[in-house]
């Protein structure tokens, strides 16, 4: 490890700061550095935020591009710690299931929700419909481990499956122990189906068509369910989730632009998928919904050093076009960093999105986001893409993504 105040030195030298500046910088980068960034997963020891900061800072040709990209960070970047995503996955149950269950079971005692508690028959009829919800993890991001570890006593170990893979051994373990459990019955079936990820940005790759075959997790989960369904009915055994179950999509954290795509995607789904195995209302919920000022947008003609560009690429709609200055600036330094290798990488993966470019991340959707665990590859790929040889890198990451696609 280079040691932070070297690390913060040599900053000073790449962005040719008088002494007054570096000392008022170095205070907020130390401060960053370490309640947040240092954190980041794809860091190790010996190489943390100052580092990669030094060495992303040093490919940017000019002083110019280097304040541009310095005030990007300092000013527009949004970081999710550890901490932070731990708080929205442990709000989970209480603040969004939790709610639903008493409306619902309100509705069907004929009482208001914040009755349910109030009397016995009542609130077990609130502990039996909770046991018979089954949650679905559908990626490493969906934190299971912290959400049984927050929901200990609360929610049985046996209505969580980690990943979309169950063969048919654990289904028949888990309608077994259902069951079994007090309260329920041998007629006790899952009702709700909590299918739960970390974060979306575009909604599309929850359900999008290629070459007019539906595709995505909620299309999977569907072929799945009946898949299992069927099997277990071929060696007479009961499937535990329910003929009509209700289905719900919790991401932890999700863009706007994600949830109106989501919804209606959803609805159109719900009326075209042969074999839907869940009822026709899909409720759709998140932990944190991101601002619609977070996106960076598109700069008007004239307000970037790279000249004018046209409003109508990929991912920018008017109303999404940057006003401020400092996207307008971040948004041309993309541009004129943009390695196209990085989209001949990703190729089949952007075509299947319908688009020509990776410049402003997938769908995109241009967001200024890192997560703690992975930078999305829906932010400007000039944050987290790292293209050419070791040796003689085309470009270099801030915050270096682990991609699954090449």
């Amino acid at each position: 490890m280079i040691g932070n105040s070297l690390a913060l030195k040599l900053l000073a030298d790449v962005m040719d700061w008088d002494d007054a500046t570096a000392t008022r910088e170095f205070g907020w980068l130390r401060l960053m550095a370490s309640v947040k960034y240092d954190g980041y997963a794809d860091f190790a020891a010996g190489a943390g935020f100052l580092e990669a900061l030094v060495d992303w800072m040093r490919q940017f040709d000019t002083s110019y591009d280097r304040a541009i990209a310095y005030r990007f960070v300092k000013q527009r970047l949004v970081y999710i710690s550890t901490a932070e995503m731990h708080r929205v996955v442990e709000a989970f149950i209480p603040e969004v299931v939790t709610p639903y269950l008493r409306r619902s079971v309100g509705a069907e005692c004929g009482l208001h929700p914040w009755e349910v508690w109030a009397a016995n028959e009542p609130a077990e009829a609130f502990k039996s419909r909770l046991r018979k919800c089954l949650f679905v993890g559908l990626s490493d991001g969906s934190r299971i481990d912290v959400l049984r570890r927050s929901n200990a006593g609360r929610i049985s170990q046996e209505q969580i499956i980690p990943m979309m893979n169950v063969d048919d051994a654990k289904w028949e373990s888990l309608g077994e122990d259902l069951i079994s459990a007090p309260g329920l019955d041998a007629n006790s079936r899952f009702e709700d189906v909590f299918l739960i990820d970390d974060f979306t940005a575009s909604g599309t790759t929850f359900i999008r068509t290629v070459e007019g075959k539906t595709k995505g997790k909620l299309h999977k989960f569907n072929k799945m369910v009946e898949a299992a369904r069927r099997s277990l009915s071929a060696k007479e055994k009961v499937f535990p989730i329910s003929e009509n179950y209700s289905l719900h999509i919790h991401h932890y954290v999700s863009t706007s632009q994600a949830r109106g795509t989501l919804t209606e995607r959803v609805g159109a789904l719900v009326k075209m998928l042969e074999n839907r195995s869940f009822r026709d209302e899909v409720h759709i919920t998140e932990g944190l919904l991101l601002s619609d000022n977070l996106p960076l947008g598109r700069p008007k003609p004239g307000l970037q050093a790279g000249g004018a560009v046209e409003a109508s690429a990929i991912g920018f709609e008017p109303n999404r076009i940057a006003e401020n200055e400092i996207d307008a600036q971040f948004i041309a330094l993309c541009e004129r960093a943009y390695d196209p290798e990085l989209f001949r990488r990703l190729e089949k993966h952007c075509r299947e999105a319908g688009m020509e470019t990776m410049c402003y991340g997938y769908g995109g959707c241009a967001l200024p986001l890192v997560l703690e665990h992975n930078t999305p590859n829906n932010s400007v790929p000039l944050i987290w893409s790292e293209t050419g040889s070791e040796a003689d890198p085309n470009t270099r990451p801030l915050f270096q993504r682990r991609d699954r696609h090449g």
